[in-house]
């Protein structure tokens, strides 16, 4: 049994990667010309969210709530102000 566990526990040959021959930032250059960016959140605010997906959705409704808020703003203001 114990010959049987020691060759489950190899890794497969095309498993094993010659790590002396990474490039690092390889895609970098790809990622930032197509768009994409990253952002690193502090620990307490990474902590409060699952995934990327969470993130993106929080953001999403404060923009919104920015943009309402803004909105009535402009509407109030505008009124405040006499004609002359």
């Amino acid at each position: 049994m114990k010959a049987k566990r020691k060759k489950d526990d190899e890794l497969r040959h095309e498993y094993n990667f010659d790590y002396s021959k990474a490039v690092r930032g390889k895609y970098c250059e790809r990622i930032l010309e197509e768009g994409a960016n990253v952002v690193m959140l502090e620990p307490d605010i990474a902590e409060a969210f699952s995934d990327s997906a969470a993130v993106n959705d929080v953001l999403r409704s404060l923009l919104n709530l920015t943009r309402t808020t803004e909105r009535l703003t402009k509407h109030h203001s505008e009124r405040a102000v006499p004609h002359r």
